[in-house]
């Protein structure tokens, strides 16, 4: 027998299932089942492609036994099992990746907290909210070996060889005192179970001793009443064994939507992924014809906490005509709905199908590209519904501006799916056919502003002459998505993307005289500036884009690395720096005093300052800070002698 420690995530975890969780302490019983239907379904899959596991007959249950008299309660599943490798690195030295999120994710309150136990990947620790102590004995298939892994969760386990006659896993829980009269109370079990594993594919057993009362037959009782009170004869009591599957056991996504209630659709969805709350909306479909398949996905409330995560668990598990082929296949939906949890069912696929054939059978792709279809058939539902909408697109509009991004197939049905701030209205996002129906027919472009605040855009000097025309302009404040997604989108329906940082600004009807003539007037300003600024800046240019700010940065349109820069970002490749173009008010005092003056060191240190500030209004870097603030004092020092 070996003593390990648990490392240090582990121990702060099982810290808090033991100090901290209190409310919903019931889930144990949930999380214990669902894996034990996990190591059922794996099995059964096993018996399908591997010659060592087949057997004549085999029939997964799930066996649930409750010991009063020991305050204990054991749940045991006759599915994989695991060695001693599968003990350490699934519930001994550190869990999944996702334990030391969890830790960090928990909040202190206990019922929210408790909540996050299924989606970290966590809940076999749950059991330590209601066990002093917990066995786990267990052997793999195809092995012959079964191991014992012990702890009282109190920062080590031990690790011993054993003895077990099948292949699977059993879990002994002593009891702490005060949980006694719950877990081994044969209804409130049974309670839990109908509640969170109803519809678990296997049936559930529970197994009791109850004291049973033998019936007095007609002739004895007739004799009773003949005789004294302490004559009569007494019936017998013996305690017995009893057994009684305590589920359904079917397949939910197997029975007809008519006779399905919407509980029972939300109790499924809590099943497959230990969500405590309901699914914002599901769709069920069978299909048949040339495919025949059944599809359940849901949309949860909350988004999966590994969503951003690159190694995010799928929410979608594949069968082949009911039998569990994976849950661990990322192509089963596209990675822009990989917050959509189901199933997928099909009769056509081959039960041995591998990896390598699903990412290339015509069957699957059909599968999944109508998936696609009714997942955003559904999601352009729930857009109907404002306030629901509202928190779908809180917790989804940035996968779908990936999906706008990666697939193009269904490029124009997810862009109308996609919600935008906007300067019409601070408050309420828009569609695109909402900015459409706002905006003047002859616009013909959807204009918008990337960067990394929404204050800071929606006080952008870009924006003047936007403001001043009444043209309403897109608020793209999620710089690391939008400004690889926004380039590539081209058009809405004939309608294009303009990025108001790389075009002309719109303005009223233009007096091409007097723009020649002003040109002409600033000319020698630009060029000094130019000369001052070199590299720093591609151009410096007048503008009538400008009402109340000096000057401005844009990007030069026609600069390839400007229009390979998104692209390079969603490669994961470093974008070189390239140089602004600095545009100028002619309209505005400094400007206009500028052009006046003669003075080669007022000159030079405003024509940095209005490069610097016209970056910092963008949330762009300047070059260097501390020669930006000696200016800025130089000129307060100017400004105060005179």
């Amino acid at each position: 027998m070996a003593k390990h420690q648990f490392k240090t995530e582990v121990d702060q975890l099982l810290h808090l299932m033991t100090h901290s969780l209190y409310s919903h302490k019931e889930i144990f019983i949930r999380e214990l089942v669902s894996n034990a239907s996990d190591a059922i379904d794996k099995l059964n899959y096993l018996r399908l492609t591997d010659d060592k596991l087949k057997e004549d007959k085999y029939s997964g249950a799930i066996n649930i036994k409750i010991d009063e008299k020991d305050s204990s309660i054991t749940i045991a599943d006759n599915g994989i099992g695991m060695d001693e490798e599968d003990l350490l690195s699934s519930i001994g030295t550190i869990a999944k990746s996702g334990t030391k999120s969890f830790v960090e994710a928990m909040s202190g309150d206990a019922k929210k907290d408790s909540n996050l136990i299924g989606q970290f990947g966590v809940g076999f620790y749950s059991v330590f909210m209601v066990a002093s102590k917990v066995d786990v004995i267990s052997k793999k298939a195809g092995q012959d070996q079964a191991y014992k892994w012990s702890s009282d969760g109190t920062g080590e386990f031990e690790l011993s060889s054993c003895t077990k006659d099948e292949s699977g896993t059993v879990i002994y829980i002593k009891l702490k005192e005060e949980e006694k009269s719950d877990y081994t109370s044969k209804y409130k079990v049974k309670e839990v179970v109908k509640k969170y594993s109803d519809h678990i594919a296997y049936p559930i057993y529970l197994n009791y001793q109850e004291m049973v009362t033998q019936e007095l037959s007609d002739e004895v009782k007739k004799a009773n009443e003949k005789k004294d009170e302490k004559d009569k004869i007494q019936p017998v009591s013996t305690l017995e064994q009893k057994r009684e599957q305590i589920n359904e056991a079917k397949a939910l996504w197997t029975q007809p939507k008519a006779k399905l209630k919407k509980q029972e659709y939300q109790d499924f969805y809590k099943t497959i992924s230990h969500d405590s709350e309901e699914p914002m909306a599901y769709v069920h479909t069978k299909a048949e014809g040339v495919n025949n398949y059944t599809t359940l996905f849901y949309i949860p409330k909350k988004a999966p906490m590994d969503m951003y995560r690159v190694d995010y668990k799928p929410g979608v598990k594949l069968y082949v005509k009911r039998v569990f082929i994976t849950d661990d296949e990322k192509e089963l939906l596209p990675t822009y709905l990989r917050f959509v949890k189901g199933i997928i069912d099909s009769d056509d696929l081959p039960l041995n199908v591998s990896r390598e054939l699903l990412q290339e059978n015509k069957i699957m792709a059909n599968i999944k590209q109508s998936s696609i279809k009714k997942v955003l058939a559904e999601i352009k539902k729930l857009s109907k519904k404002p306030d629901t909408y509202k928190d779908f697109t809180a917790q989804y509009n940035r996968p779908l501006k990936e999906g706008a991004y990666q697939d193009y197939t269904n490029k124009d049905a997810i862009m109308e799916l996609i919600r935008y701030k906007s300067t019409h209205d601070s408050e309420v996002m828009t569609s695109l056919e909402e900015y459409k129906a706002r905006a003047d027919t002859e616009q013909k472009a959807i204009f918008y502003i990337v960067g990394d605040s929404e204050n800071m855009l929606r006080n952008s000097p870009l924006l003047e002459s936007y403001t001043k025309n009444k043209i309403e302009v897109l608020i793209l404040d999620d710089k690391e998505v939008d400004e690889v997604v926004a380039p590539s989108l081209g058009s809405y329906k004939e309608w294009q993307f303009k990025d108001i940082s790389s075009v002309d600004a719109p303005a009223t009807k233009k007096d091409e005289k007097k723009e020649a003539e002003t040109k002409k007037e600033f000319e020698p300003l630009t060029k000094k500036i130019k000369a001052i600024l070199g590299d720093e800046v591609k151009d410096v240019q007048i503008t009538d884009r400008l009402n109340t700010s000096p000057s401005c940065v844009i990007k030069d349109p026609d600069d390839p690395m400007a229009q390979m820069a998104g692209m390079m970002k969603a490669m994961g490749q470093e974008v070189p720096p390239s140089a602004p173009i600095l545009q100028i008010n002619p309209d505005h005092n400094i400007v206009k005093s500028l052009n006046k003056t003669e003075d080669k060191v007022l000159i030079e240190n405003i024509s940095h300052l209005l490069l610097d500030q016209a970056k910092l209004s963008e949330g762009l870097d300047i070059k260097d800070t501390v020669s930006y603030i000696n200016r800025v004092n130089t000129m307060l020092g100017m400004a105060i002698d005179k």
